[in-house]
C-alpha cells in the first residue's frame, strides 16, 4: 500500500523546478569547462626550452616541486647573487643523441625533500618546459636522476597550470613548441 503524498505549501514545485534546472546548467557548465582542459597522462614527452631537447616526463601527484637531472651541481655566489652552476646530460628521446649543456642560472630557493633514502636538500632553479602546445615557466629541483627511468618529473605546482591527470593513459600530448607558442610564465607563490 502507498503512503499519500503529504501536501506540499504553495510554491514549493516552482522551486524545486528551479533547483533542478539549476544543478543541470551548473553540471553542462562544468562539463563543458572539463571538456576545454588539457587531459595528459602520467607520462608525456616534454621538450626542455629554449634547446628542444625532447625527454619523457613523469606526472607525479605525489611530489609538490617538479625535479630535473642534472650533474655536478654547485652553488656560487655572482654579482652577490646566489647561483647554481650544473650540467645536463639527457637522452634527446627525437633523436636519440646525447644532449650535454653546462649552465648556471640563478637559484630561486633550496628546498628539503623527505623520501624513501632520508632527506635531501636540493637547489630549485626557474626553467621552461614545453607541453603539448604551450611553454610553461616552472621551478625544477636539481637532483642526479641517472638512476631514475624519466629525467624530468613533474609535480602538482606544474600539473595545476598543465590541465587534468589521467593516471591511466600515456603519451596524449606530444610537445609542439615553436617561438609562437604561448608561455605560462612562473607566478610566485606560497613555496
Amino acid at each position: 500500500m502507498r503512503t499519500p503524498l503529504a501536501p506540499q505549501p504553495p510554491g514549493h514545485w516552482p522551486k524545486r523546478a528551479l533547483g533542478l534546472i539549476t544543478a543541470l546548467l551548473l553540471a553542462v557548465g562544468m562539463s563543458q569547462a572539463l571538456a576545454d582542459e588539457k587531459v595528459f597522462g602520467w607520462v608525456e614527452k616534454a621538450t626542455l626550452e629554449p634547446w628542444g631537447v625532447e625527454v619523457k616526463a613523469k606526472l607525479d601527484s605525489g611530489a609538490l616541486t617538479s625535479s630535473l637531472d642534472a650533474r655536478d651541481i654547485e652553488r656560487f655566489e655572482k654579482d652577490d647573487e646566489e647561483w647554481v652552476r650544473f650540467r645536463l646530460e639527457l637522452e634527446d628521446e627525437a633523436s636519440g643523441e646525447t644532449f650535454s649543456e653546462s649552465m648556471e642560472l640563478p637559484l630561486y630557493r633550496d628546498i628539503r625533500v623527505r623520501g624513501a633514502g632520508g632527506r635531501d636538500e636540493r637547489l630549485v632553479v626557474l626553467m621552461k618546459v614545453c607541453m603539448g602546445d604551450t611553454v610553461y615557466e616552472e621551478q625544477f629541483g636539481l637532483r642526479n636522476r641517472e638512476e631514475m627511468h624519466y629525467p624530468l618529473l613533474l609535480g602538482r605546482r606544474t600539473i595545476g597550470h598543465l590541465g587534468l591527470l589521467d593516471v591511466r593513459d600515456t603519451f596524449l600530448n606530444a610537445p609542439q613548441c615553436d617561438e609562437d607558442s604561448p608561455l605560462v610564465a612562473y607566478e610566485s607563490e606560497e613555496d
